[in-house]
């Protein structure tokens, strides 16, 4: 058990607000890419149900953008109030990379997302469709940033140490560090997973309760279709980027795996379920399956998986959080695939919006993608541990000379404002949820191909 001193406690803090904000960049990402894919069908076929539906995700993009940009702004003051250790020793290489993520990704969302949120009645049907993809790819862009920031962390490189501060030399290989790729692939891929699930739950309540419209089908078939593909690429994914974690953060494997020690000439088997003591240095009560770790981990019957025990008792993870945290992220993945099998037989029988049962299951499975991308950053980050840049710092050194009571009240003023602002957040999502798209006689009507003028928004009236 942790005792609860100044550096727990900021630790506990940037944990819980990095939680908060995580939540709503997952959703705006795959969010802004579906309102991309519906404007264009819209285009192509002018059919309105595609207007409809672009409209009402619209709103819940708008709501989750704005969550997404304010909690986002306090995890970059933290860096310099509790983690002042972090931003003297690495603050030239993730002060510029952050800074990118700014110039290029935040300054193109917010310069078009007006346009793209009130230009129906503005701007011609083409330049609103570039609008709406700038913005898509803004929040691409801003994953790209933020995701070679903390792979940098994860597996440093192209830099040298003077002074006791991180000195970059190399931009290429920092910002293209090792884990980068693989990273980058896993974490956009689980934002377009978890939107799908949020979007087929949405029209799964809906269905539940009789709201059988067109509009509502195609939303949730699109959503189901997008599960049936992206889940098992996923896991494609996820076994790249362990193979790469074997590589260079063994010890972290060796957490997720609870893995001890390595018996001669014998393969590593898997631990499906156990609990890992740090002090007893073993994992009580496993359930094994010989040989399948080797398999899975080294993709061969003859290599082992480094064990704990081959780190120092310093350098090791807390196994207990990361064995768990893995096995809800792996376990929530196997129902996500589960839900696309399971759909596209339900299509086959022609019972994909009748069978209650499922519609149940897709409702419940809603906010798996979110409880797997925070599952997956805990096994990240708590793995990674106790080093806030992997070899090089360790987290410890990285905490700002607060007292436990300056941590404490600011933790508390964070648990109160978080919860009462998104919370309110959420509950206005919500509203616009359980009402619907709008009926196709309330759509406002596109504007022709030539912009409209800049005041055309104020009545002629007020303009004498």
């Amino acid at each position: 058990m942790l005792a609860l001193d100044a550096f727990n406690l900021a630790r506990i803090q940037f944990a819980f607000t990095v939680s908060f904000h995580i939540i709503f960049p997952a959703i705006t990402i795959g969010l802004a890419s579906y309102l991309a894919v519906l404007e264009w069908l819209w285009l192509r076929r002018r059919n309105p149900v595609w207007l409809s539906l672009w409209h009402f995700w619209a709103k819940i993009f708008a709501v989750n953008f704005g969550m997404g940009v304010v909690s986002g702004l306090v995890m970059a003051f933290q860096f310099g109030t509790n983690w002042s250790g972090f931003s003297q020793f690495a603050g030239s290489i993730t002060g510029p990379l952050l800074t990118y993520e700014v110039l290029t990704a935040f300054f193109l969302e917010a310069g078009f997302l007006g346009v793209m949120l009130f230009g129906w009645n503005r701007v011609g049907p083409g330049l609103h469709f570039f609008a709406t993809c700038m913005v898509a790819l803004g929040t691409i862009i801003s994953t790209f940033w933020i995701l070679s920031s903390n792979s940098w962390m994860q597996t440093p490189q192209g830099h040298e140490i003077i002074d006791g501060q991180v000195v970059p030399v190399d931009w290429l290989a920092v910002v293209f560090n090792p884990s980068f790729p693989y990273r980058l692939l896993h974490m956009s891929t689980a934002a377009f997973l978890s939107s799908a699930l949020f979007v087929s739950a949405s029209a799964a309540w809906h269905l539940l309760r009789g709201n059988d419209t067109p509009a509502i089908r195609r939303m949730f078939t699109m959503a189901l279709g997008m599960t049936l593909i992206v889940a098992p690429l996923q896991a494609v994914i996820g076994d790249l980027h362990g193979l790469n974690t074997l590589a260079y953060q063994p010890a972290k494997i060796a957490a997720i795996e609870g893995h001890w020690e390595n018996p001669p000439g014998e393969a590593t088997p898997l631990i499906l379920v156990g609990w890992p003591d740090m002090q007893r240095e073993e994992t009580r009560y496993a359930v094994k399956i010989p040989a399948l770790g080797s398999l899975i981990l080294t993709h061969s019957l003859g290599r082992q998986v480094p064990a704990l025990k081959e780190f120092p008792a310093a350098d090791r993870p807390n196994s207990l959080v990361v064995f768990w945290s893995f096995r809800i992220m792996a376990g929530l993945g196997v129902l996500m695939i589960l839900l696309g099998a399971i759909a596209l037989w339900l299509r086959y029988r022609q019972r994909l919006y009748h069978s209650r049962p499922f519609l149940c299951f897709a409702l419940w499975m809603g906010p798996s993608g979110l409880l797997a991308i925070l599952a997956g950053w805990v096994t990240t980050e708590v793995g990674r541990q106790p080093w806030v840049v992997y070899g090089l710092q360790r987290t410890r050194d990285a905490v700002s000379a607060h007292g436990e009571l300056h941590m404490s009240v600011s933790l508390l003023a964070f648990l109160v404002v978080y919860c009462s602002v998104f919370g309110v957040g959420y509950l206005y999502m919500m509203r616009l949820i359980r009402k619907g798209p709008p009926p196709l006689h309330t759509l406002p009507v596109p504007a022709s191909g030539t912009p409209a003028r800049p005041l055309s928004a104020i009545p002629d009236g007020e303009l004498r």
